[in-house]
């Protein structure tokens, strides 16, 4: 089975990164992240010391080193039988350089999934999402089916749910127009070089990774 590299473009709370991770523990791909990339940079060298420097200060990274560590990531032997670009690229002038990127190194783009969810769906999933602050459990006070048994408390250990400061109505609509001005640009780019595959996001994760695994395998 040829399995395909992977972009992945998709709205806040689309579930690309739970995506991502059931792809890669399914097929062995590697899950490649710009934010994983640059923290696993930060070593004695020098570079890796301003990396440090520039993160804990949090300071925005240039595409030129992103890029460098993305070609020297995308180099190495395990990314030959496909991998999963999460996060990258983020707009246009991204997705320019990672095409120049691909011919140096002598690789296919594969293809670059979509994910269409509805803005308020994709809303609920953020402002009515909660946690267990002991075992790590996750539910949606908003989604049926996912709401604690007794709200508030944990299924599993019992515990207080707890909510994200940053889980709000206000910092979504901020996120969500971020990605429609920058990040919504790619659908038409990658539309007009025939690699651009829609999956329908609203239906769950499992409805989801099942499309998804029909494009990567060309059924």
């Amino acid at each position: 089975m040829n399995i395909k590299n992977v972009i992945f473009v998709a709205p806040p709370a689309a579930g690309k990164g739970t995506i991502a991770k059931m792809l890669s523990d399914k097929y062995n791909m590697p899950h490649i992240s710009t934010g994983d990339l640059l923290r696993g940079a930060i070593d004695d060298s020098e570079r890796g010391k301003m990396l440090s420097d520039l993160l804990s200060k949090g300071m925005m990274i240039s595409d030129e080193i992103v890029l460098e560590l993305l070609k020297e990531r995308l180099s190495k032997d395990d990314c030959n039988s496909g991998y999963i670009l999460d996060g990258f690229p983020r707009n246009v002038k991204q997705a320019e350089s990672y095409d120049q990127i691909l011919k140096e190194i002598g690789k296919d783009i594969g293809c670059v999934i979509y994910f269409d969810v509805d803005k308020e769906e994709a809303k609920k999933r953020i402002i009515g999402r909660v946690s267990c602050p002991k075992c790590g459990s996750v539910y949606n006070e908003l989604i049926e089916g996912k709401q604690p048994k007794v709200k508030g408390i944990c299924d599993v250990c019992g515990e207080t749910l707890v909510k994200r400061s940053d889980d709000t109505a206000e910092v979504y609509e901020t996120r969500y127009n971020v990605y429609v001005n920058e990040t919504f640009p790619l659908v038409d780019y990658y539309k007009n070089q025939n690699v651009l595959f829609t999956v329908d996001s609203n239906k769950g994760q499992e409805n989801t990774f099942s499309q998804i695994e029909d494009i990567i395998k060309g059924e």
